[in-house]
């Protein structure tokens, strides 16, 4: 299958003082710096979804704008899905620090192009969509409901071709279950400092 790989990058991190999260440091590295390091063995293009370009030169990476004014994933999910070449597009946001390669590359084992999402489930019945495949048919779907200035991201699910992969097929590739860490506060940050250290990651 032709998939590409989306850094969704243009969250406003308001609980991080204003600070955009793909620029937080962990261990020495950017939250982007350690997803482009993940993507770039499993992906021939790469996109990073952003609010600004111009945040982003340093990166050679094509940026795909959001074209819709509201910041949201869902947002940054319609960008991307929007710019790629690719027929099917795997979504990663910038507050996962700890994103395994194993795990995606499972994910990845278990796309089929007939689906339009292919998606972890989560033992408490609760799904990722913020580390999940999309395919280019969910881009009207997406529109009709941002128009609506609905941003749940599962809101169109019900309209579309969906897989659910129980986590348990994946977390071999993430022996430290970390994949899914997400880092939306203060607090969190020095939790994945620790972690970080603790795990050597």
């Amino acid at each position: 299958m032709d998939i590409a790989g989306i850094i969704l990058a243009g969250g406003l991190g308001t609980r991080m003082g204003h600070v955009k999260k793909a620029f937080l440091t962990i261990n020495g590295r950017t939250i982007l710096d350690r997803l482009l390091a993940v993507y770039r063995p499993l992906f021939p293009e790469i996109l990073i979804a952003a609010r600004d370009k111009n945040d982003y030169k340093a990166y050679d990476y094509p940026i795909a704008e959001d074209r819709f004014e509201a910041r949201s994933s869902l947002t940054g999910i319609h960008a991307g899905l929007t710019a790629m070449r690719a027929s099917h597009g795997f979504m990663a946001a910038c507050d996962g620090p700890f994103l395994q390669p194993g795990l995606v590359q499972a994910l990845l084992d278990q796309a089929d192009p007939e689906y339009d999402v292919i998606i972890p489930l989560k033992e408490d019945g609760y799904v990722e969509p913020l580390c999940a495949i999309y395919s280019k048919r969910c881009i009207p779907h997406i529109e009709a409901q941002l128009e609506q200035e609905n941003f749940r991201i599962i809101g169109f699910f019900d309209q579309v071709r969906v897989k659910e992969v129980p986590v348990s097929l994946l977390q071999q590739g993430d022996p430290h279950h970390v994949s899914f860490f997400n880092v939306n506060s203060p607090d969190d940050l020095r939790q994945a400092e620790h972690l970080a250290a603790e795990l050597g990651i």
